[in-house]
């Protein structure tokens, strides 16, 4: 029988950034790069998201996949296609070179077209264990956006709709199909 080792948050780290990877409970879960659509979403996002929080004074916006640790012992990184972490929130050191330890407030996973949705509300039941007070997952597909939040049913977001920060961003407010440009 094969003996499971498990891998901490700071060797993950040194794998490099030549592969797209993340750890869940301590096992290397690799991931397939993204598609144009993918990326384009996600630069309509960061534009949207950090302008507001930029103008705003409201905190700092990470995109690129950035490794956050959620669990340890066995150590969970996830790296969300986009997250808002409140300036109250950040590390009084700045911005570490590494993986963050501070949960963000809002986490933004932009469906490829290879994600599986169990894999998708993994990723999510993650977010929302930690802590993560706002989770977006915007599917290119069916332009449309889940929101999920702790205690609360998720709500679907239509390209029709308003997509808003609520309480997590304060006053922001888009129409969804301005990030599908």
């Amino acid at each position: 029988m094969a003996v499971k080792v498990l891998v901490k948050a700071e060797d993950l780290f040194q794998v490099g950034e030549d592969k797209r990877v993340e750890l869940v409970k301590g096992e290397i879960v690799e991931m397939s790069p993204t598609g144009m659509e993918h990326g384009a979403i996600v630069v309509n996002l960061a534009m949207l998201i950090g302008g507001y929080v930029h103008a705003n004074g409201l905190g700092r916006v990470y995109a690129g996949e950035p490794g956050v640790i959620l669990e340890r012992d066995p150590d969970t990184v996830r790296a969300p296609d986009l997250m808002f972490i409140a300036a109250s929130r950040l590390p009084a050191q700045g911005t570490p070179a590494g993986f963050g330890d501070v949960v963000p407030d809002l986490a933004v996973e932009v469906v490829s077209p290879n994600d599986r949705w169990s894999e998708i509300e993994e990723k999510v039941d993650d977010y929302l264990a930690a802590g993560v007070r706002m989770i977006w997952v915007v599917n290119p597909k069916t332009r449309s956006v889940h929101v999920y939040r702790p205690s609360s049913d998720a709500r679907r977001i239509l390209e029709s709709d308003t997509l808003q920060g609520e309480e997590v961003l304060s006053g922001f407010a888009v129409p969804a199909k301005d990030l599908f440009k």
